[in-house]
């Protein structure tokens, strides 16, 4: 089994971590992750209370270091998910930073505290040898719409395949440093945002809350990549318009990355404007990691999620169960995607597992058409945004982003509802961009009618003060207003 992390074992002076003012070289990193990784049990699961913090990348890291698989637990986990997570993996501790108040679930189980005194980042390294790469690296659980979250278990293979094909997609190197704001308990700021920099030998500077202040300084003291989420980049396109220090931090990046969700098109055209920058739009799902990204330079139009990555497979099945022929541009399909970048299980649920695979196929439960060079166009979820009107199958991303450019729109969400006549009827859920002048419903199906087509346009209008998201940005639609059923 080759290194996950070749650097750790050179322990170099080069700075592998920063998050605020506090910064760990290669050689920190080292011995305080090895130290830690041989006061590790092994076989039992450990769970990290992931805050945005060193401590929680000095306590993965150590759980990789020692083949233990690693549990990293949202700090704003309510208690019944809390208590689920615990009994489902059943770790034999939980990592934590020093000081951290831990709710109950988590209280009982035996604690070591993340120590990073001078004399744990000091002392010499010895890394353990590490296991093969079918070895569990993480069980990450994911927010289930239905039922508890489910326990996802990635292997090492998975985890080094997925981040050398974006090494090979995003020109990554030993000299990028990655600046972001993201959460540490999930695949996009975790194994992307702090395991790709230290796979590559690079540097994390992590902002520990995001702001646009945050972003220029550390972009423009020498930050080349920035990784974040479609809300993220709203504010940073709001801010661009009177912020001229971001501007010219974001105009000097050498890649600016978008995930866990779509970028509305009218972002992806302000931020275009006012830096000449093109934000990255990349594919993956906590089962897959990523699977297809947009090519820096490339010719992927936006609103795409770009090409397969290197080892990726990917095919569009129809309601029938047969494959779309990769020339039509049309027929929207569900994503179903193989490789070795795929998660092993669901953990102790053989059923899910089985059912989750068409084949040594990953049903990834994402509708897409395939542009004409090969680039994946997402249109939604099959449960939540595949709308079927009229005998058309509508896409709800397409409307949400002609919704997002009329200017009397903050945000939008579409959804399906039942209609006698059409099968299901086209709702809009709009946050008006003024409470006191919310758009007019005429004025948006006109819109989305003359953009797109219509019998895409919106058969009613219902107005909110906000949209209910998750953690990562995400929309979470069976949230709205009488849409849990």
């Amino acid at each position: 089994m080759s290194l996950l992390f070749p650097a750790l074992h050179a322990a170099s002076s080069h700075t592998a971590l920063r998050f605020g003012e506090r910064a760990l070289s290669y050689h920190q990193l080292s011995a305080a992750a090895s130290g830690l990784a041989l006061r590790l049990e092994p076989g039992a699961p450990m769970a990290v209370w992931a805050t945005p913090s060193m401590e929680t990348a000095v306590a993965v890291v150590a759980g990789l270091l020692a083949g233990v698989p690693v549990v990293p637990v949202n700090p704003k986990s309510g208690e019944s998910e809390l208590t689920h997570i615990v009994t489902d993996s059943a770790p034999g501790m939980v990592l934590a930073e020093p000081g951290a108040e831990l709710p109950e679930p988590l209280g009982s189980l035996p604690r070591a505290d993340v120590d990073l005194s001078d004399e744990a980042v000091s002392a010499a390294p010895v890394p353990p040898t590490e296991p093969n790469a079918e070895a569990a690296a993480f069980i990450v659980y994911t927010s289930g719409t239905t039922g508890p979250p489910k326990g996802v278990v990635l292997s090492r293979r998975a985890l080094a395949s997925t981040l050398d094909a974006l090494e090979e997609a995003w020109e990554w190197t030993a000299d990028d440093v990655l600046v972001h704001g993201l959460p540490l308990f999930h695949v996009h700021g975790l194994i992307l945002g702090v395991l790709g920099p230290l796979r590559r030998g690079g540097t994390l500077r992590h902002l520990e809350r995001f702001t646009t202040e945050g972003v220029a300084r550390e972009l423009a003291g020498g930050g080349t990549m920035l990784f974040g989420v479609p809300t993220m980049y709203h504010r940073l396109a709001d801010a661009c318009a009177s912020d001229t220090d971001l501007v010219r931090a974001l105009a000097g990046a050498r890649l600016l990355v978008s995930g866990s969700a779509a970028l509305p098109l009218h972002d992806h055209e302000r931020l275009t404007a006012a830096t000449g920058q093109r934000v990255i739009e990349r594919y993956g799902m906590t089962e897959t990691l990523m699977n297809t990204s947009v090519r820096p330079g490339g010719t992927s139009r936006p609103g795409t999620v770009g090409l397969p990555l290197r080892d990726v497979d990917i095919r569009l099945m129809d309601d029938s169960g047969e494959r779309i022929p990769v020339e039509d541009t049309e027929t929207v399909g569900e994503l179903q995607v193989r490789g070795p970048h795929l998660f092993t299980e669901y953990l102790g649920r053989p059923d899910a597992t089985t059912e989750a695979f068409d084949g040594g196929w990953f049903r990834t439960g994402d509708m897409a058409t395939r542009d004409a060079d090969g680039s994946v166009r997402l249109v939604g979820r099959k449960a939540t945004d595949l709308i079927k009107s009229g005998g058309f199958k509508i896409g709800a991303g397409e409307i949400e982003n002609v919704l997002l450019g009329h200017p009397a729109v903050a945000e939008a969400a579409v959804t399906g509802e039942p209609d006698e006549d059409l099968g299901e009827r086209i709702v809009a859920w709009i946050v008006p961009a003024s409470p006191q002048q919310p758009p007019h419903q005429g004025e948006l199906a006109d819109l989305v009618a003359s953009q797109l087509a219509p019998h895409k346009r919106p058969r009613e209008v219902r107005f909110l003060d906000a949209l209910p998201r998750n953690d990562m940005g995400k929309i979470l639609k069976k949230e709205l207003p009488g849409q849990q059923g």
